[in-house]
């Protein structure tokens, strides 16, 4: 069985989609801290000839250290949905297959979320329907796990039975590969190539954005386009 494990993540890149579709099980990592700058609450869209990011704020004064991200809630003192959703409206309007999915969205930017965990969910949950993706998810904070970094993947791929872990191609630099031989687990690591597609407002192509923006331009083709980004998996 292979395995994957990825943090939560807002509006997240085609590599993460590929990454759950390549693997037989998926585990968000939701009990860990919360990292800041990270792709856990924000993301990129495109915006004309450039990108921009999109932020969700979330509550971290006085709390580092202790913020595990499934507890992480959302500072809704601004007007964020607000001015996130007419962003995507001003730069997806005229994208071919946005009318299809905006009621989705539209309704989600009218929720007054109060965890960020539970958003990201909402959104990724149907982003993989979307892409065709039914791979099970399992959260690792429902397993009981006492490890932290690289010991914690394992930890975890073994409660659930993994023969295979895939990693993302980051993993390189921090996993202890002898340990999961030991424990009869090989590892293999993503290593994804960014697909060109039709882009509106396209001038030039921008790689690595949120996903919605290869399903408001491509809708039904964009599971095809997705998984053509890894053309092997390497150990």
């Amino acid at each position: 069985m292979i395995v994957s494990i990825n943090q939560p993540a807002y509006l997240p890149w085609l590599g993460y989609f590929q990454r759950i579709a390549m693997s037989d099980l998926h585990i968000i990592l939701d009990h860990v801290q919360f990292e800041k700058n990270s792709f856990t609450n924000r993301n990129k869209i495109k915006t004309g000839n450039s990108w921009s990011w999109l932020t969700v704020p979330v509550k971290t004064k006085g709390k580092f250290g202790d913020l595990p991200i499934n507890s992480l809630e959302i500072d809704n003192n601004s007007n964020w949905r607000t001015k996130q959703w007419k962003t995507i409206i001003n730069n997806y309007c005229k994208a071919n297959y946005f009318q299809e999915h905006q009621a989705f969205f539209e309704l989600v930017y009218q929720q007054d979320w109060q965890h960020l965990l539970q958003l990201c969910n909402e959104i990724n949950h149907y982003l993989l329907k979307a892409f065709k993706i039914s791979v099970p998810l399992l959260f690792s904070s429902t397993i009981n796990c006492k490890h932290s970094k690289d010991e914690l993947i394992l930890e975890l791929c073994q409660k659930v039975g993994a023969s295979t872990y895939l990693s993302g191609s980051l993993g390189r630099n921090y996993i202890r590969e002898e340990l999961f031989q030991q424990a009869g687990i090989q590892v293999i690591y993503q290593d994804y190539h960014h697909p060109k597609y039709p882009q509106c407002l396209e001038h030039t192509f921008e790689p690595y954005m949120s996903a919605i923006d290869l399903l408001f331009n491509c809708g039904s083709d964009s599971f095809k386009i997705l998984m053509s980004g890894q053309e092997n998996i390497q150990p």
